[in-house]
C-alpha cells in the first residue's frame, strides 16, 4: 500500500489552519485551495483585482504541484471558485493566459467554475487542483 505524504514548498504559502499544501498518494496529488497570497509575506495581494488573483493563485497552485515531482502538464483537474459572476470572464482570460503558457503537451486540464463565498473578503478568487503523476 503507498503511504501518503504531505506536500509542502516556500514558494506557495503556509497553510493558515489545520491542512497541508498538498497529499500526494501514489500517482495522485491534491492541492489544497490557494488564494492570491505572496508565499514569502502570507499576504493577501491585489485587492480588487482578479485578473492579478487569478495569477497569483495559480502560481501558487503550480509550485505545490512542483514540490510533488509533478509538473504542470501532469494537472488534470483544476476548481476555480469565485465571489462573483461578474468575475468570470476576466478571470477567464487570466486563466486561460497562465494555463496556456504553462501547459507544454497541448492538454489543458479540465476544469469546473464554483460561484461561492470564500473564506477572507479580499479573497475574489481560489483555486485547488489534481495532477496525475506516471
Amino acid at each position: 500500500m503507498t503511504a501518503k505524504t504531505r506536500i509542502s514548498t516556500d514558494l506557495a504559502p503556509a497553510p493558515a489552519h489545520t491542512f497541508s499544501q498538498g497529499v500526494r498518494k501514489g500517482p495522485f496529488v491534491q492541492v489544497s485551495g490557494q488564494g492570491p497570497v505572496d508565499p514569502d509575506t502570507n499576504e493577501y495581494l491585489f485587492p480588487g483585482d482578479v485578473a492579478a488573483q487569478t495569477t497569483r493563485t495559480l502560481e501558487n497552485v503550480k509550485a505545490i504541484v512542483e514540490a510533488s515531482g509533478a509538473t504542470f502538464d501532469d494537472v488534470v483537474m483544476l476548481r476555480v471558485y469565485l465571489t462573483k459572476r461578474e468575475d468570470f470572464p476576466i478571470m477567464n482570460d487570466a486563466y486561460g493566459a497562465f494555463v496556456e503558457a504553462h501547459t507544454t503537451n497541448g492538454v489543458l486540464p479540465s476544469r469546473t467554475t464554483v460561484f461561492t463565498g470564500l473564506p477572507r473578503e479580499e479573497m475574489l478568487v481560489e483555486i485547488d487542483g489534481i495532477a496525475i503523476v506516471e
